[in-house]
């Protein structure tokens, strides 16, 4: 991806993936060293609050609407619950407020997580709220992955995305 083609390829995705896998074994791995000093009912509530703001709300109404568009307000929750740009504010603020703890990995471990392994980031408005694939994505990845490439290298784009 770059500022002028702003798609990933199959490989790109898992490399992105990668990176966040590694900051997740990271910040688990100093959680985990300093779980004796973890206040376990903060680093509850912070992990699982971005999902009761940021993603139940939208699911099941995504659910309920059994194909139907939702409001874009779900996305906007996730979105905004989701991004290492609010979770940063509010460690920052969690921090100025009650000081520094390890509890506050939650936030990463949880960001991480659903990136490295569930492969989620941000919803754009013109996708369905849960993953699937699009079909007109579905037809610019073959166009893609066909359009002059070599055939093998066409060929793996089309079999790692399938």
């Amino acid at each position: 991806m770059d500022a002028k083609n702003l798609f990933e390829t199959p490989v790109t995705y898992r490399l992105i993936r990668l990176e966040y896998a590694l900051g997740l074994v990271v910040a688990s791995a100093f959680f985990l060293a300093h779980a004796d000093g973890v206040r376990w009912p903060a680093a509850i509530a912070l992990f699982v609050y971005i999902d009761l703001i940021g993603y139940i709300p939208g699911a099941i109404v995504h659910h309920h609407a059994r194909g139907a568009p939702i409001s874009r307000t779900y996305y906007v929750l996730y979105n905004v619950m989701h991004s290492l740009v609010t979770q940063t504010l509010v460690a920052l603020a969690w921090v100025w407020l009650s000081g520094a703890e390890w509890a506050l990995l939650a936030l990463p471990i949880h960001l991480f997580g659903d990136r490295a392994l569930f492969g989620n980031f941000l919803k754009p408005f013109g996708l369905a709220f849960e993953p699937a694939a699009d079909p007109a994505y579905e037809r610019f990845r073959r166009e893609f992955a066909a359009g002059g490439r070599p055939a093998p290298v066409a060929e793996m784009l089309d079999a790692r995305v399938t």
